[in-house]
């Protein structure tokens, strides 16, 4: 098969589909490889390097879409990439098609074979949205502690304090990946954390993780509310796979935070879990709602690119493997956790949560690969 990753056209997007290890691979496979010139740099892997790997270097992206059987990519396929797809081409890449219509419809219509890292399964959570949730999880605090700054527009909060003076207080709304690295992060740096939840089984296992370095709450309206109004920061890290991010901070909350208090939303990706959430980017991240600063990138571990690539192919690569091996086709019915990324085939919506979103019939994948459906 020839597989070919271009280079990221997002804004500040520095990450890359294929590293030159798993270029490498696919070549030690047999496969032919084209890499964009250029994609590598925001790792610091230069042209010579995929070369090395037995890889071609093209110098267009038309030339990866028009010539690859299968597109590997880090971040949904902007307009211009939408607009190369063509019938029966694999795309393997993070999508969150349930908050963005017009990219769905564009899918739709190319007839391409779209394969979502963040919905395909493991034995246990997303192991493909794993890493970057990690990455995400870390960054948001990060993040949030610059944004509290006051040349940033924060309230001038140190969120660990110094002796003599109260430690900033940070709200996480969601116990998995995210929240969970989030509070880790915030925890270590000496901040007041609470972690909010619904699952008591989740609130159990960080009650006992992080026994008392940081607290742990019932998500219920009331708790949500006096949390937040309390908070100086407050991560949003709600994740309903495939779906939609239902929004949980409503624009009547933010009169109860202190001004210069800040909101940061890693569920931007899938449409993010405060009401008054709009995408961001590293370029211009930050954007003030009533006197409270949100902080919305949604390609956050792009800023981390060198990390978060290996981190991303040392989990997409199997899978990459697979598909290129076997034909999509038949890695799909070999393996149902991959299966489970099927979002969009020959202009059908093939992910449940998806269609119900954005008012598509829905396909399922076993009807698709000609399994019996479950």
């Amino acid at each position: 098969m020839r597989v070919g990753a271009p280079r990221e056209v997002k804004n500040h997007e520095y990450r890359v589909g294929l590293t030159p290890e798993s270029a490498r691979e696919l070549t030690a496979h047999g496969h032919d490889v084209l890499i964009e010139t250029g994609a590598g740099m925001g790792i610091g892997a230069e042209d010579s390097e995929y070369i090395d790997a037995g890889a071609t270097i093209v110098p267009t992206a038309s030339e990866i879409f028009e010539k690859c059987d299968m597109v590997v990519k880090v971040k949904e396929p902007q307009p211009a990439e939408r607009a190369m797809l063509r019938e029966g081409q694999i795309l393997f890449t993070y999508l969150h098609l349930a908050p963005d219509p017009e990219q769905t419809a564009d899918l739709i219509m190319s007839k391409a074979i779209c394969i979502a890292y963040e919905t395909v399964t493991g034995l246990s959570g997303l192991p493909l949205l794993k890493p970057m949730s990690q990455v995400a999880g870390r960054m948001s605090i990060q993040a949030g502690a610059t944004a509290l700054e006051k040349a940033h527009g924060g309230r001038g909060i140190l969120l660990g304090g110094v002796p003599g003076v109260a430690p900033g207080k940070v709200t996480v709304i969601g116990g998995g990946v995210v929240g969970f690295n989030a509070a880790q992060m915030a925890a270590g740096l000496g901040a007041d954390v609470t972690i909010l939840d619904r699952d008591p089984e989740v609130l159990d296992s960080l009650g006992n993780y992080f026994e008392t370095r940081a607290k742990t709450r019932f998500s219920n309206k009331a708790n949500l509310a006096e949390c937040v109004a309390e908070a100086d920061l407050v991560i949003g890290a709600v994740l309903i796979p495939g779906a939609e991010t239902p929004k949980l901070v409503t624009r009547e909350m933010l009169s109860t935070m202190r001004p210069g208090s800040v909101l940061a939303d890693v569920a931007i990706d899938q449409g993010g879990c405060f009401e008054t959430s709009r995408p961001t980017t590293h370029q211009d991240p930050t954007y003030v709602v009533d006197e409270i600063v949100h902080y919305c990138v949604a390609n956050m571990p792009g800023a981390v690119s060198r990390t978060s690539t290996y981190a991303l192919n040392n989990v997409t690569l199997p899978h990459t493997l697979a598909i290129a091996d076997k034909g999509w086709e038949t890695a799909l019915r070999d393996d149902p956790h991959l299966a489970n990324g099927l979002n969009v085939w020959n202009g059908h919506v093939t992910y449940r949560a998806v269609a119900e979103d954005l008012g598509y019939d829905y396909t399922p994948t076993a009807k698709v690969l000609g399994l019996e459906a479950a």
